[in-house]
């Protein structure tokens, strides 16, 4: 026998085995997604550290299996796709086991991981059937500024140009782009296009989305892969910019212009994008999702002020327009998954005082109500929590002038000074004009509290609650 066809048979016996455990409903692909510096790596981390660790030191408590005793033990199995990168658990963890511990390197590309989680089963048919049940997990990462790109889907190059030229030339972002603008409209459209020149104008696009991202804590950036372009870095397919002056344009003469000119060149590599990246990625992986996990961090944009705030309630919806999202029966999860269990996660929930949590929750639930409201009409099971992946700070009381204060106590990750603080109140509503005057934010980030063993469990604020939503049902 060749080692094609045993090659192949390996193949079906791997997908036969899949489909057994997702007709048995022992078979979970989480999706886990947010935008920049919500916390991905770390919240991956932390919840396989738990799981792993389980036995030697339990912090799940509202996780079922472990509350009744059922849960054996989770391992790290191979994962099923070898031509996607490998989620670096060792080396994220290994940052917490440092003296002084710091925070993992974000991913900057997609990346899997699987467990195996075995259990035993008390309500479920698999009771009858065996002793010890084992629930696969996929758990799959995505830079959040991939996701930005999918609402391109449905848009052609003139549509997008104009969404891009609307957000460039209002505040903060105008200040910045103002040059780029002056600078894009002085070309003549219909001229034979210039490889060179379309490299410069991308790098300085890039450069821009990176100011607008990092320096003013904005959230919609597009083309995401321009600043995380993984394998693509380099390659001409991201080379191409907005048309600033698109409105301008006769409407004949950008019809029938050819891909030499300078906007042929832009809108033709443009609708390669959609097709060779944005497509692609949405077709091999987005509609293979079981359970979703949207992670949020709703502090850093209140520090940053009102701009921010509102760039970050626009990235959740573009994000969430995208998802394909119903109920799964039992033949859909066989052929075609649907997301049935959503979580919105508020990270950072340690980086404010404990009674500032209901107004991080009902502050994510502002973020999201319209989608909510059409998600909860497809009876799609969704709960919002305030979470801390990795807890960083210690909650106490203190005195002030003769009143007990709220306070955290961490290391200020700035210049890992030890400081006490109340760090203020985070709104419960979707804040006003007259809130962002009156308010002052101080939500400080720091670093993680102290450094771990190898073999121990990180501490937390409400990962077993995570748990419990998205895998709870499936360990009865």
């Amino acid at each position: 026998m060749s080692l094609l066809s045993k090659d192949n048979i390996n193949k079906i016996k791997h997908k036969a085995s899949d489909m057994l455990n997702r007709t048995l409903d022992q078979h979970i692909t989480l999706a886990v997604t947010g935008l920049s510096r919500s916390g991905k790596t770390a919240f991956i981390t932390s919840l396989v550290n738990q799981l792993v660790n389980e036995n030697s030191e339990s912090q799940l408590n509202f996780f079922s299996p472990v509350h009744q005793g059922r849960f054996i033990a989770a391992k790290r199995i191979p994962q099923k796709h070898f031509d996607i990168a490998r989620f670096d658990y060792e080396n994220a963890l290994s940052a917490f086991c440092q003296q002084p511990p710091h925070w993992p390197e974000p991913t900057k590309g997609i990346s899997e991981l699987r467990l195996a989680v075995r259990y035993r089963p008390q309500d479920s048919l698999l009771k009858y059937a065996t002793d010890m049940a084992t629930l696969t997990i996929d758990i799959t990462d995505y830079p959040g500024e991939w996701l930005l790109d999918l609402p391109m889907l449905s848009q052609n190059f003139e549509d997008w140009s104009e969404k891009m030229l609307a957000l460039l030339t209002s505040e903060p972002r105008a200040s910045h782009a103002k040059a780029f603008i002056e600078k894009v409209n002085a070309i003549d459209p219909f001229k034979a296009a210039d490889e060179q020149e379309l490299a410069e104008l991308s790098k300085e696009y890039t450069k821009l989305l990176h100011l607008f991202r990092e320096e003013l804590g904005l959230s919609v950036i597009q083309p995401g892969r321009f600043i995380l372009p993984g394998e693509l870095e380099g390659a001409p397919i991201l080379e191409f910019i907005p048309y600033t002056g698109i409105n301008e344009l006769d409407r004949n003469a950008y019809q029938n212009a050819d891909d030499t000119s300078f906007i042929g060149m832009l809108r033709a590599r443009y609708l390669v994008y959609k097709e060779k990246v944005v497509k692609r990625f949405y077709k091999k992986h987005f509609q293979k999702f079981d359970r979703q996990i949207v992670l949020a961090d709703c502090l850093s944009p209140l520090n940053n002020g009102p701009e921010s705030f509102e760039d970050l309630k626009l990235a959740i919806e573009l994000i969430l327009e995208s998802y394909h999202y119903g109920q799964s029966s039992v033949l859909s999860r066989i052929f075609s998954p649907k997301i049935d269990k959503l979580l919105f996660a508020a990270t950072k929930a340690d980086h404010v005082t404990p009674e500032q949590h209901d107004g991080m929750v009902a502050l994510v639930n502002q973020l999201i109500y319209n989608t909510k409201q059409n998600l909860t009409y497809d009876a799609i099971e969704m709960k919002t929590l305030a979470i801390a992946s990795i807890q960083a700070t210690q909650a106490g009381k203190t005195v002030h002038q003769g009143k007990s204060v709220p306070v955290i106590k961490g290391q200020r990750q700035q210049d890992g000074k030890v400081i006490t603080v109340f760090p203020g109140a985070v709104p419960k509503a979707l804040p006003k004009a007259s809130y962002w005057q009156d308010n002052e934010f101080n939500f400080i980030s720091f670093a993680p509290l102290k450094p771990i063993e190898q073999h121990q469990t990180l501490p937390h604020l409400r990962i077993d609650q995570v748990l419990q939503f998205l895998l709870g049902d499936k360990m009865k």
